[in-house]
């Protein structure tokens, strides 16, 4: 065996070294070839170029498959960075665009607070509510209009349409407001058409409870009910909402007022109403209203002076 194998390398050592030899002799040549400027070589040449380089098509193929390979990888790349963009891009625009519905909706609240017709003798401020501290127990919230602004305890507040509630409490910067939910609050009011007078009581839900109705049944649901303005806790003839039947069969009141968007709620400014002290002072003589008593007064008075006489 160690026989052949050594016989096996004397025949291909000589073989290799011919075929290292011939290899170098054409790559000289070829080299020299193309070194040679001379327009026969050069006809020479171009026609070795136009038959053989169309035949090496076949070994670009992998390297034409690499190279676009490698593009759309890049492409694919560009597309997602600008996916990316455009995703973040999307994010801003739905920012902006959540921006712009909230002024919008605050621009529309503003437009429906001046656009409520009030009695001239009403003037009001203008409050930005600053937190909402509504729970199951108490239904209130803050504005940032205080004693600094005039306002003062017990001032009606309204939103774009309907009573919101009352002030209770005022800072120096900020002031309070009891809402009409609240189980705190009870207001007298009158119900339209019918007139029916009634107590507006509310139990920390969003329909509060019409009480102690004149006569129950002359009251329909969507009545409409509008402050009174008995005992002079709030302005007369501001509307709160519509009579409504609940579940428990008890008459509620559907407020006019969007308490879930409370954003700006204007405080009227009530001037208190002139006190009577003396109520005697009310009553007026007959003689100075009836001019005809006050001649036979005179006459009365003056014939015994004649008789007199």
């Amino acid at each position: 065996m160690a026989r052949d194998r050594g016989t096996a390398d004397e025949y291909v050592r000589p073989i290799r070294r011919l075929l290292i030899g011939i290899l170098l002799l054409c790559l000289t040549g070829l080299f020299i070839l193309w070194r040679i400027d001379s327009p026969r070589v050069e006809r020479l040449r171009a026609g070795l170029v136009d038959k053989f380089v169309p035949s090496m098509e076949w070994a670009l193929v992998p390297v034409t498959k690499t190279l676009g390979m490698v593009e759309n990888f890049q492409s694919y790349q560009r597309l997602y960075e600008q996916n990316q963009e455009l995703r973040n891009e999307l994010r801003q625009m739905q920012a902006w665009k959540e921006a712009a519905l909230q002024l919008e909706q605050k621009n529309a609240k503003l437009l429906d607070l001046n656009n409520v017709r009030l009695d001239p003798r009403y003037t009001y401020v203008t409050g930005v509510v600053m937190a909402d501290s509504g729970s199951p127990f108490r239904q209130s919230v803050l504005l940032n209009v205080g004693a600094r602004d005039g306002i003062v305890d017990g001032w009606a507040t309204m939103d774009g349409i309907g009573l919101v509630g009352r002030i209770s409490g005022v800072g120096q910067n900020t002031a309070r407001v009891i809402l009409l939910t609240d189980s705190n609050s009870r207001l007298p009011v009158t119900i339209q058409p019918s007139g029916q007078r009634a107590i507006l009581s509310g139990d920390n839900s969003i329909r509060p409870s019409l009480d102690f109705i004149e006569t129950p049944e002359l009251v329909r649901p969507g009545d409409r009910v509008i402050s009174s303005g008995d005992g002079g806790v709030f302005p007369p003839g501001i509307l709160i909402g519509q009579v409504a039947k609940g579940p428990d069969r008890r008459l509620r009141v559907i407020l006019a007022a969007d308490y879930e968007r409370l954003d700006y709620l204007r405080v009227l400014r009530t001037h208190e109403s002139e006190r009577i002290t003396d109520p005697g002072g009310l009553i007026v003589p007959e003689d100075a209203t009836h001019p005809m008593g006050a001649e036979q007064a005179g006459t009365g008075t003056g014939a015994p002076e004649a008789s007199d006489g």
